[in-house]
């Protein structure tokens, strides 16, 4: 999807208009491309991510610029290395460039790019495992093709997916904890996940500390925490509540009535799902899951520009993101997010504080504020996260003990 390639961006969108120029360009030069990928069925997974890799995306320095309005800059330094008691299994969202319909299993800078804004800051509280798959490129979203191609592409990625996760279970898992990570097209694969492959199996659903479903319309019956997508896991409503879901779509501004995320589906959609009146989309702010208060909420986002003709873009606009010399900043500039009603929609509704920009949708108001997702309330969530998994933990230390 369009605006997932500015994953590591958070300020006003309309910057991106020469790198949206750009990728289109090419798909309106290329539009043969989009087809089926050669690749043959891969019988192994491509990690992207795994503790034992040398060159780890999800794992790095994570030393942070902390920055406030009329202050001098504060640098936090990165907590120490160390293997954790919990997993992160991690899916990234749409970010190939490839010129094909469905992406191959090479390792491009952009899906390191995103692993590293995304998921490396859970490394401070679990071992992140991130396999690579075969998704839609933003050529397939140029050019969608007919339902039936999309619904094979989306198979394939789909299996992908559910053989690392097997591989994961049955090679690196030995019965620890895990906790889903993903956002947009890596949401709806884990949504499948969950659904099809963890919840019918009471080993894994048992090992499952909360799902963080991010952009990808988990539905919910209206009003309800329980049922609509998945059985037996209802959302997160306390912080140190397991076995949930965390959900949100960022919004600034109420979506309108055909927007992409956020709205109570009508109609079934490629992947099964329950629709229409009696459900709606589920927001759960990892800043307070509790209930719909505004609160702050704690932005991180990586200081270097994303690569590809996206970092050419922010360049050749000579309006470059807010840098520091660490990897990780904490902006100046400061949000409030609570989960709003609006008609249809239930989002996660950001404004900013006095003296930061208002973030503009992208790359139209049905999109909302998806490119900046995970980076608005990343160390909300990932404080959330570890807190499950200490919960977790725990109750499982007490379970060892009891069942001496």
């Amino acid at each position: 999807m369009l605006a997932e390639f500015f994953g590591s961006r958070l300020a006003n969108r309309p910057r991106y208009g020469l790198a949206t120029a750009l990728i289109l360009f090419v798909a309106l030069l290329v539009p043969q491309a989009a087809s089926a990928p050669a690749d043959p069925e891969p019988q192994e997974t491509v990690w992207l991510c795994r503790p034992d890799l040398p060159a780890d995306p999800c794992r790095g320095d994570l030393t942070t610029t902390v920055r406030t309005p009329g202050e001098p800059d504060v640098v936090v330094p990165a907590p120490a290395a160390e293997r954790h008691e919990v997993d992160c299994f991690y899916v990234y969202p749409t970010v190939s460039t490839e010129l094909s319909y469905s992406a191959s299993l090479d390792i491009t800078p952009p899906i390191r790019a995103i692993a590293e804004q995304q998921a490396q800051r859970f490394s401070e509280v679990c071992d992140v495992y991130a396999p690579v798959y075969r998704q839609r490129t933003l050529l397939a979203l140029r050019s969608p093709g007919t339902p039936g191609q999309a619904k094979a592409a989306a198979a394939m990625a789909f299996r992908d997916v559910a053989r690392a996760w097997e591989q994961y279970l049955n090679e690196f898992n030995h019965g620890r904890g895990v906790v889903l990570i993903g956002h947009s097209q890596g949401t709806r694969m884990l949504r499948q996940l969950l659904r099809e492959r963890i919840e019918p199996d009471p080993a894994a659903n048992a090992r499952l500390v909360s799902a963080v479903l991010v952009g990808g319309n988990v539905v919910v019956p209206r009003g309800a925490d329980a049922g609509g997508d998945f059985h037996t896991v209802p959302l997160c409503r306390r912080t140190g509540q397991t076995h949930c879901v965390i959900a949100w779509s960022a919004f600034g501004q109420a979506p309108p009535p055909d927007a992409r995320y956020g709205v109570t589906p009508t109609t079934a959609e490629a992947d099964p799902q329950p629709f229409g009146p009696g459900y709606e989309i589920a927001c759960v702010n990892p800043a307070f899951p509790q209930g719909d208060a505004e609160v702050p909420l704690h932005t991180l986002t990586r200081s270097a520009l994303f690569p590809g003709i996206f970092g050419l873009g922010d360049a050749g606009r000579g309006g470059l993101p807010p840098a520091a010399d660490t990897p990780w900043l904490r902006p100046a500039e400061r949000y409030l997010g609570r989960c709003a009603r609006i008609g249809d929609a239930h989002v996660l509704l950001v404004r900013p504080e006095p003296d930061a920009p208002a973030l503009s949708a992208f790359p139209d108001p049905g999109w909302g504020l998806h490119a900046a997702d995970i980076t608005l309330p990343l160390g909300d969530v990932v404080a959330m996260v570890g807190t499950q998994i200490e919960t977790y933990r725990q109750r499982s230390a007490q379970q060892t003990v009891w069942g001496r």
